[in-house]
């Protein structure tokens, strides 16, 4: 496919069933002896509207899964879509166009901008793209997250679940056809962990919304629909309506193996 037609190639979202899908997926980091392979043909599916976690021992390759699944980074071979979208192929400007208006992100490490203020930070992404906020939608994010007598201050006026919450806000501004969570809540203790989780569960039962995050934390996986399990770059294992507990017994059978 030319550039011209890449740059013109159409990324609206048709409404499948599935918010993203992973296809045979490999990613390798080196070459030679040095070679690391991340992901090990890697397919997985991600329903709208669900919740999913993905876990695994260190280095099983669930960062790196989420990164490509994100459009952060790129496999060496397979596919991922987004909705309909196949993210192969796709120039660079359509595929920042397709983050910054189909995909929402919370991070471990917030990614705010400490010179805004919480709701320019909620919507600059927004603003980047030219966009105006739906002001019902930011409304019932903002009251909804808590943030409604926060707003004017900035990240180093806040608390980190504070400002963990603005993160969700600013994932959630856009309304997203999924939002993606990196260890949303590594930096956090139980309390605030436990609020951004609450956040992102009503995301799914209250707005519709898909997300999907890669934790560490049985309790934190506790509060999805699936969750998926990893080891050395493959699919191991998935467990739907997970308790804590459940979750840790598959983890420890996994770091045995």
């Amino acid at each position: 496919m030319s550039s011209e037609a890449v740059d013109t190639f159409d990324t609206r979202d048709t409404r499948s069933a599935t918010a993203a899908r992973a296809i045979d997926l490999v990613k390798t980091y080196g070459s030679g002896d040095t070679t690391v392979r991340a992901l090990a043909g890697v397919s997985a599916d991600f329903a709208r509207g669900e919740f999913t976690a993905i876990m695994g021992p260190s280095g099983s390759g669930k960062s790196t899964l989420m990164h490509c699944l994100a459009g952060l980074d790129s496999a060496s071979s397979g596919s991922v879509l987004i909705g309909d979208t196949e993210l192969t192929g796709l120039s660079d400007k359509l595929m920042t166009a397709l983050r910054r208006d189909r995909i929402g992100f919370v991070f471990q490490a917030f990614n705010l901008v400490p010179t805004l203020t919480a709701l320019e930070n909620i919507t600059l992404p927004l603003d980047i793209a030219g966009r105006k906020p739906n002001a019902e939608w930011l409304d019932t994010v903002l009251t909804r997250l808590g943030l409604k007598d926060r707003l004017t201050h900035r990240p180093g006026e806040l608390s980190g679940g504070q400002q963990q919450r603005v993160a969700c806000a600013r994932a959630l501004a856009g309304q997203p056809e999924i939002i993606f969570g990196d260890e949303p809540t590594g930096n956090l203790d139980s309390r605030s962990s436990g609020e951004v989780l609450s956040i992102l569960r009503a995301a799914v039962d209250e707005f519709g919304q898909t997300v999907v995050i890669v934790t560490h934390d049985p309790r934190a996986a506790a509060y999805a629909d699936r969750v998926v399990f990893l080891a050395d770059g493959q699919i191991v294992d998935e467990l739907r309506s997970p308790t804590a507990d459940s979750v840790l017994d598959r983890m420890k059978s996994l770091e045995k193996v």
